[in-house]
């Protein structure tokens, strides 16, 4: 196998833990432990518990995974406005 190669499935995150970890829960009934993608983290994007998810995982490790995707919710409020930017004279 190349290293490239993960395996990426769906799931439902379970709980919230400290330091952008999150207990999801597979879509084939398996609980792992999973962390934040960096690009998630620096655009800020809020998981929860409830939201659906995409997690990458290890071929070798198949019990830790990395979110690098959240599912956007139905029936979610449409997000803010953005603030007009006013240009400094």
């Amino acid at each position: 196998m190349a290293k490239e190669e993960t395996l990426e499935v769906h799931g439902l995150v379970e709980e919230v833990m400290s330091n952008a970890v999150f207990r999801v829960l597979l879509d084939n009934g398996v609980k792992i432990v999973a962390h934040a993608a960096g690009k998630l983290r620096i655009r800020r994007i809020r998981i929860l518990a409830g939201d659906r998810v995409t997690v990458e995982m290890s071929p070798y490790d198949l019990t830790k995974g990395r979110i690098n995707f959240r599912h956007k919710d139905a029936s979610a409020p449409p997000p803010m406005q953005q603030r007009q930017r006013y240009r400094p004279r």
